[in-house]
């Protein structure tokens, strides 16, 4: 049976819409897995973590399980001891790794990987499996063939494997700020700027078209990787959870339409129709899955 995950926010939502937006979620998403923690800038982290406690039983209490993100980036001594904190805490609770800090902290034990890791091949999967990993979400860009590799050793080495189905891809992080450049800021005084822009801050080429979005460090493709259609090929090849990546959209809708579909009761052309006619602000691509530019969305394989 295919799960669905849902990640963690990546943007800088402010603190009464992400308790707004799990609370919901909590109540009315029909997710198995919900991911909680600061994924790209720790400067934000304060805004939220008081809150985190409450917002983890709250979904618990509505029969998700809770998963402890790390960061993405580790540049600072704090930041590399706050995931030592993190990985450390001896409550039971499972981490999924996103920075090699954190994957040196739970060396030994339990843990998933993320796709900030950039698992491409299966021999790093096989690895990080004989070094705790029990779960692997995969980065987005690696195309089906890859995932039908990736799907055969994972089932091998008896770990979960997960693909994004839907949201902006993450394409890069970096030790600079575009966010707070753009605005004339340094990373060190950057007022938050980032909360201007909360489904990420659009980028366009010198001809004037939209072309990526930028979170902070974080470089996103400007539309939302949507693969409804392939999710029965996803099942065929074994990939067992699906990931949402939270955006400035009806999260609860979306993920209706990916539990019906993961689920058989609607075919991949009604998930397709639900989803377009909720008229989002960006485009749907589908071209990495394709193996084709990843921006493209590609109705049916040639």
């Amino acid at each position: 049976m295919m799960e669905l995950t849902l990640a963690p926010i990546p943007f800088h939502w402010s603190r009464e819409e992400r308790r707004d937006f799990y609370a919901r979620i909590a109540d009315e998403a029909p997710v198995d897995t919900v991911i909680l923690g600061e994924l790209i800038c720790s400067k934000r982290a304060p805004f939220f973590e008081a809150d985190l406690p409450e917002v983890a039983e709250r979904l618990e209490a509505g029969g998700k399980r809770v998963i402890w993100s790390s960061l993405a980036e580790i540049l600072l001594k704090r930041e590399r001891k706050a995931t030592d904190d993190l990985c450390a805490v001896g409550d039971g609770r499972t981490v999924e790794a996103n920075n090699a800090a954190a994957l040196r902290a739970l060396a030994g034990r339990p843990h998933r990987v993320g796709p900030m890791m950039n698992v491409y091949n299966e021999e790093t999967m096989t690895w990080l499996a004989a070094q705790g990993a029990t779960h692997v979400s995969l980065p987005p860009e690696l195309p089906r063939a890859g995932v039908a590799v990736m799907a055969e050793a994972a089932r091998r080495a008896g770990l979960g494997i997960e693909v994004q189905v839907f949201g902006r891809a993450s394409l890069a992080v970096s030790a600079r700020c575009y966010h707070a450049r753009a605005h004339g800021r340094t990373k060190d005084n950057c007022q938050f700027v980032c909360e201007e822009d909360p489904d990420g801050m659009p980028l366009a080429t010198m001809d004037g078209e939209t072309f990526l979005s930028v979170n902070g460090i974080q470089t996103l493709s400007r539309s939302y990787v949507n693969l409804a259609a392939h999710v029965p090929d996803m099942r065929a090849l074994g990939v067992g959870a699906l990931r949402l990546i939270p955006q400035r959209v009806d999260m609860v809708a979306v993920a209706e339409v990916f539990a019906a579909v993961a689920t058989g009761r609607i075919d991949s052309d009604a998930a397709g129709a639900r989803l377009d006619a909720m008229q989002m602000d960006a485009p749907f691509s589908n071209g990495f899955w394709l193996g084709e530019a990843g921006y493209r969305r590609i109705a049916r394989a040639s």
